[in-house]
């Protein structure tokens, strides 16, 4: 494990206890949501299949896809995220796994959906992921990637009133797009959104099938 994956494991360990309070007043944009929808939409109708949420944090994307219709579990770096999202959704699976090196078998899924964590991937590793998200994906997979649309790297050594060491990478969205279709993706559709409430910048989702 690199050390930036280390790092993000390990400050996510320290945000998990009562990391949703960092959010009190947040509530699922409706274009966000009708994003989600579409991605259901496209994966039954490309047969279906398990759906990862990669890195889920405290579980609230992997229930929304369930209550979809979808066969969703998720996936996160850090442990201790994957106990709150065990204790707060018993009903579905959880488990510590890694976005770069996924214990699937290739095709194993029908769908894939990172919102908000590819942010913590260096861009150099994006070839890489994104490869690496194709061979999870069956033929006809869908993935859908949420991220801050912008150029920085920001570097923060708190959050939440506590100590972290983590690395925020914002995306563009062609940038996203033209990897995924180097990766062998068919880029579907991109939307871009204004920032709402304590948002700093646009929001970006791309849905790209294999």
């Amino acid at each position: 494990m690199g050390d930036f994956r280390e790092t993000t494991r390990d400050s996510y360990d320290i945000l998990a206890p009562g990391y949703e309070d960092m959010f009190p007043d947040w509530e699922l944009n409706p274009i966000d949501g009708a994003g989600y929808t579409a991605f259901a939409d496209l994966v039954r109708a490309g047969g279906g299949g398990p759906v990862a949420d990669v890195g889920c944090a405290f579980g609230w994307l992997t229930e929304l896809l369930h209550g979809l219709g979808l066969d969703a579990y998720g996936i996160d770096l850090s442990p201790g995220m994957v106990r709150e999202a065990q204790r707060r959704y018993p009903y579905l699976g959880f488990e510590v796994g890694d976005m770069l090196a996924l214990d699937v078998p290739d095709g194993g899924l029908g769908g894939l959906i990172a919102s908000y964590s590819i942010i913590h991937i260096p861009w150099d590793l994006r070839p890489r992921l994104f490869a690496e998200f194709h061979r999870a994906l069956k033929p006809g997979g869908t993935v859908m990637l949420g991220f801050q649309i912008g150029d920085e790297r920001i570097h923060r050594e708190k959050a939440g009133g506590r100590e972290v060491d983590l690395d925020w990478y914002r995306q563009r969205p062609e940038d996203v797009e033209k990897l995924l279709a180097e990766a062998g993706f068919t880029v579907k559709a991109t939307t871009v959104r204004q920032p709402e409430g304590r948002e700093k910048t646009p929001q970006g989702h791309v849905i790209a099938q294999k």
